[in-house]
């Protein structure tokens, strides 16, 4: 079998050792040769830190790999046969700023979510499109797996301005549904049918027992006996039961944010008061992972990193990348093009959906249309994704403005506006595509509210 190549953009992510276990648990399915890290200036000790640790941890298996870190992209790409993605621009001082800024204001900031999710796309996607340049020159038969959020918008960008098919869109929740939802029930998760749809972080599922029995009802039922399967990064605030029986289906944990998005803010708004947001806690996650991170003897996946809130992604990455190798039509939950598989949203789209995983990429699950409500919910939510991906290209303030709008979890008016506003001046380092507007603001004297936020954008 032909040896894989595989470069990692953003390879000085705290995340790559979950990377480097899910492959040394695959390598009979996928026999690498070497995997290339890449990152940029300001991620340089921490790659080399964590670079250190995946050799380790290939040094510890019985394979013969070896990993490279660069801070050279190109070098990392050329002949490459897979191409994952799981980077952060800004770091995570970035996403402290997405979460402080609005809820300064009283309005919710999250990592995908909101405002500061709209924001992290306008930094996201003109890189993740700079990739696709690079890899149509250097390796135009690689696939692009990606993680970097928000993982649906970054998919949809791929596939509707950088014209790349070859591109599928991942994230751990599906994997923890199934994970969780297999524990509360007693049963195999091998045993049970999963139908997803909708959109990353704001998709629906259904799922049968292996005679074809619909069993929804039953997990409803289940789930407010048991424990939800919730990612760390989401409080779990319980849907109401007769909602989830009303849509017979089961939400993904970050439905919180609009079904009970007076409870989510109120507690949001707890943690910036007192102990920091999310970003802020996650920073000192990081900082303990890291620290484990350079003992010399340190060969194995630490289980702290668990803690982080993206655990077992390397479950989904590895098996897309191992069953594209093997053509092995795995089952797998990924963003791709929707091709008819959600009618309630345009075949062009992209969707995240139940697929079957291959050499020629996903083959989706058709769903079907969802009921009246959740239909509705999911064409805001993907016209609201279309305008923040057509605002990161085009830079656009007004189309900017018009995500904003749209978006259910930002109130709009003066104050949306005003959040929006600073959060151009506190992202300006990597926001070039709208300087104009950034210089506009600036000449208006735009401040930033938030102590913290402000100091982090000197």
């Amino acid at each position: 079998m032909k040896k894989v190549k595989i470069a990692t953009i953003g390879g000085g992510s705290s995340y790559t050792p979950e990377l480097m276990e899910g492959f040394i648990k695959r390598y009979d399915e996928l026999p690498i040769k070497e995997i290339w890290l890449v990152d940029v200036e300001e991620g340089k000790e921490k790659q080399e830190i964590v670079g250190a640790m995946a050799q380790r941890m290939w040094d510890a298996s019985p394979y013969d790999v070896k990993v490279y870190t660069t801070l050279d992209r190109e070098e990392a790409l050329k002949d490459a046969d897979f191409v994952t993605t799981q980077f952060r621009v800004g770091q995570l001082n970035a996403r402290i700023k997405d979460e402080r800024i609005p809820f300064s204001y009283g309005m919710l900031g999250q990592e995908t979510n909101g405002a500061g999710g709209m924001f992290k796309a306008f930094r996201t996607v003109p890189v993740i499109l700079s990739v696709v340049e690079d890899m149509k020159r250097l390796c135009p038969d690689a696939w692009l797996i990606n993680f970097a959020n928000p993982s649906g918008m970054v998919t949809e960008a791929v596939l509707r301005y950088g014209k790349w098919d070859r591109v599928i869109g991942l994230c751990n929740v599906p994997v923890m549904a199934k994970m969780g939802e297999s524990e509360t029930l007693g049963v195999p998760k091998e045993d049970l049918i999963y139908k997803f749809a909708g959109l990353n972080h704001f998709h629906w599922h259904k799922l049968a027992d292996k005679a074809g029995h619909d069993i929804t009802g039953k997990l409803i039922d289940k789930l407010y006996e048991d424990n939800s399967g919730l990612p760390k990064n989401i409080f779990d605030i319980p849907f109401y039961k007769e909602q989830l029986e009303q849509m017979n289906m089961i939400p993904c944990g970050y439905h919180r944010y609009y079904y009970r998005e007076e409870e989510m803010l109120k507690h949001g708004i707890e943690e910036y008061e007192n102990e920091g947001t999310r970003a802020q806690q996650v920073k000192q996650i990081e900082h303990e992972l890291f620290e484990l991170y350079k003992d010399p003897n340190l060969d194995y996946k630490p289980k702290q990193l668990e803690e982080r809130g993206g655990a077992y992604y390397s479950d989904a990455a590895c098996e897309t990348i191992a069953s594209i190798y093997s053509n092995a039509n795995t089952e797998i939950v990924v963003s791709t093009r929707n091709d008819g598989a959600v009618p309630d949203l345009p075949a062009d789209c992209a969707v995240e959906v139940t697929a079957y995983i291959g050499a020629q990429g996903a083959r989706n699950v058709a769903f079907g249309h969802l009921p009246t409500a959740e239909k509705g919910w999911l064409q805001v939510m993907k016209a609201m994704e279309l305008l923040t991906i057509e605002a990161a290209v085009t830079g656009d303030y007004a189309t900017a403005l018009q995500a904003f709008t749209i978006n259910p979890l930002i109130q709009s008016g003066d104050t949306a506006k005003r959040i929006m506003d600073e959060l151009f001046i506190a992202h300006k380092k990597y926001l070039p595509q709208f300087a104009e507007t950034i210089e506009r603001l600036e000449k208006e004297n735009i401040t930033i509210k938030d102590p913290i936020a402000n100091e982090l954008s000197k």
